[in-house]
């Protein structure tokens, strides 16, 4: 009985050596952050898209804040970063999808595009200048655009947010 738990005792110590010596980049976001990198400032992105919903500028930007705060390890400061998000909100449109009868729009879909420039200053091979899209549809059946309106942004706002994110700190 005492070899068994010997033996239990030499792998668990063997096991959480290896855990130690790991690399220490990865989270379980799948984001690979280097150990170097400590701050981040994301700057406000202006809406300049023809459509413009009054409060779409502020709630993307905050929405890429709390990202990149729930997600990783990095501080947000204003000047001064490790590495810089800037951009601005390109299009914002409404189109319909699926045509009923009586020329009707049975489904619509709301886009929102995103141009976004990533600079990373301590390892420039990573910058990126890049748009970003994200839609989500919905039906007149369920009311009007503006009682829809703001879940549907918040649903475009964690997808946007999720594939900058991924593209800045997961390499995908």
């Amino acid at each position: 009985m005492q070899k068994i738990l010997l033996k239990f005792r030499y792998c668990l110590i063997i096991g959480l050596l290896m855990v130690s010596q790991s690399c220490g980049t990865y989270s379980f976001s799948g984001a690979s952050i280097p150990p170097e990198m400590k701050t981040i400032s994301v700057q406000f992105f202006e809406n300049t898209s023809a459509l413009v919903v009054p409060y779409l500028s502020q709630q993307f930007t905050e929405g890429l804040k709390d990202r990149i705060r729930n997600q990783s390890r990095l501080s947000i400061v204003r000047t001064e970063a490790d590495a810089n998000f800037e951009g601005r909100i390109t299009d914002y449109s409404i189109r319909p999808v699926a045509i009923q009868g009586n020329d009707r729009a049975g489904l619509n879909r709301v886009t929102v595009t995103v141009s976004v420039k990533y600079t990373n200053v301590l390892k420039p091979e990573l910058n990126f200048e890049q748009s970003f899209q994200a839609f989500q549809e919905f039906s007149l059946n369920q009311g009007p655009i503006q009682t829809q309106e703001q879940k549907l942004l918040a649903l475009i706002i964690r997808q946007l947010t999720e594939d900058i994110f991924n593209k800045a700190f997961a390499n995908w």
